[in-house]
């Protein structure tokens, strides 16, 4: 899973993977995202991207069995978009 981000600093748009070899800084402009939690960030960022791929993966070969039954997009990922405004909501509130 490909996991895009903004720096609230330079406004650019970062990919998670940049974050992680940048050891979580802004891989343009150097801003530590989180100075006291580099490594907690980081080790996040690595989990969020591993479980995306995974997810992704999973629903892609249950959607290829062709099954009698369908899955409810909120309960898949409603808590996801949910985390996603927050983190949103931070960005906005910090910048």
């Amino acid at each position: 899973m490909k996991i895009k981000g903004t720096c609230r600093a330079c406004s650019r748009d970062f990919m998670a993977e940049q974050v992680i070899e940048a050891g979580g800084s802004c891989p343009w402009c150097g801003e530590p995202f989180n100075a006291n939690y580099a490594v907690s960030l980081v080790d996040r960022l690595s989990d969020a991207v591993e479980a995306g791929e995974q997810l992704e993966k999973a629903v892609e070969e249950l959607a290829d069995l062709r099954p009698a039954f369908s899955l409810d997009a909120g309960s898949v990922i409603g808590k996801l978009k949910r985390d996603l405004a927050r983190l949103e909501g931070n960005l906005i509130s910090q910048g």
